[in-house]
């Protein structure tokens, strides 16, 4: 069967499948936070070192993400999406069992960050992308995206449930079962024979072709300058909001509420963003969204701390957090075609994941060094209007008419 003969309920099944995996990897990993402090009390290991675990993770992720694809490409998503469901569940499973960090760069930096690189954006909107038309795809990579906003909504409140009456441990121990639940859920994305046998005559150009093309592209540079700005951003935020809540002298409840938050305004921006790249050019609306940030975190650090900032914090800047996906994956597909797009996509995710390697590891050093975060959030306004500057110059034409939804 292939994609145009597809039901309608077969592309349901497809982003409902897609957008359930990005929903428990992304839970698993944006949530990471939240055991920051356990784990320092636990082990003793100090912020710092547990932030470069966390940050050795963020670059996992990323660098995991084009490997994985490539074999997604080349054999099918679905077996990839199997092994990741493996490594992130062992990585989970392993941690409450290290007491040192290069036990947790193991565990967490590692195993668990490949697993969830294995069952995150770039073989998912690939995946998806290869198996439903054109005029689907906008709105597929932003429901699916929103999956992943809607795994940190509801697995943020409740791990900080599990930690507080249970322990940290007990917390990643759950975790890491419910992370196998993306094994049975890769079924609907695997390929099909009709669709392997299709794949393996389709001719065209051959991947390493393809990457010395899209490097030697400025637009293709210009979505990375913008990804790298993005991975600082977000990962510096999911592993020290929950620090900068502590310095404000709020309860753990109210990071883990912003966490919640943030995931549920982010269900409405990532479906917002795949309507509205069908209608609008996706530079602007990343261009957008970069701006929107500089200008969120410089009011947050104007107000006054209390709950109800950090909450209004949060669903502001939940609009825009993982929203960037679906216009950046567009791009990708819009200048190169659907054919290598998780290798392509998952290398400007390699970009988004160095700068959250830096975001989260420098977050840590900023907390020892200078006491707080001042710092990191001036960096963050800097980078914010640079990325979205960075965005303006890609080429990208007006979308068409026929490219909206029926």
């Amino acid at each position: 069967m292939t994609a145009s003969t597809r039901s309608a309920p077969g592309y349901w099944s497809i982003a409902l499948a897609a957008a359930a995996i990005l929903a428990i990897t992304m839970g698993a990993r944006q949530t990471l936070g939240l055991f920051v402090a356990p784990l320092d009390a636990s082990t003793g290991l100090g912020v710092a070192s547990i932030s470069f675990a966390l940050a050795i993770g963020q670059f996992v992720w990323g660098a995991s993400q084009p490997v994985f694809g490539a074999l997604a490409d080349h054999y099918g998503p679905g077996r990839a999406l199997v092994a990741g469901g493996v490594l992130l569940a062992l990585g989970m499973a392993l941690t409450p069992f290290m007491q040192s960090e290069p036990g947790l760069i193991l565990t967490l930096g590692v195993l668990a960050a490949a697993g969830a690189g294995a069952g995150s954006f770039s073989i998912l909107i690939g995946a998806a992308a290869g198996l439903l038309p054109p005029a689907r795809r906008a709105f597929a990579s932003g429901f699916i995206n929103a999956g992943g906003s809607f795994g940190q909504f509801v697995f943020a409140p409740f791990l900080q449930v599990l930690i507080a009456g249970f322990g940290w441990m007990q917390a990643m121990l759950t975790m890491a079962v419910l992370t196998l639940a993306t094994i049975p859920l890769a079924w609907p994305l695997r390929r099909t024979p009709e669709q392997a046998a299709a794949h393996a005559s389709t001719e065209g150009i051959g991947l390493g072709r393809q990457l010395r093309i899209a490097f030697a592209d400025r637009s293709y540079w210009c979505l990375h300058a913008g990804f790298f700005t993005c991975g600082f951003h977000i990962a510096f935020l999911v592993t020290h909001l929950p620090g900068e809540v502590g310095l404000c002298g709020l309860p753990a409840s109210v990071s883990a509420a912003a966490l919640a938050i943030i995931g549920l305004a982010n269900i409405a921006g990532s479906l917002a963003a795949g309507s509205l790249s069908q209608r609008y050019r996706m530079k602007h609306l990343l261009a957008l969204m970069y701006a929107s940030r500089a200008v969120i975190v410089a009011l947050y650090l104007l107000a006054p701390k209390t709950p109800l900032t950090f909450y209004v914090f949060a669903a502001a800047l939940g609009f825009t957090w993982l929203a960037t996906v679906p216009p950046t994956a567009g791009l990708v597909g819009k200048l190169f075609g659907v054919r290598y797009l998780a290798t392509l996509f998952g290398m400007t995710l390699l970009s988004h994941q160095i700068g959250g390697f830096f975001g989260a590891w420098l977050g840590g050093l900023s907390r020892v060094g200078f006491g707080d975060y001042q710092w990191m959030w001036y960096a963050d306004i800097v980078l914010a209007l640079l990325a979205a500057l960075a965005n303006l110059p890609i080429r990208e034409n007006r979308p068409l008419p026929a490219a909206a939804p029926a």
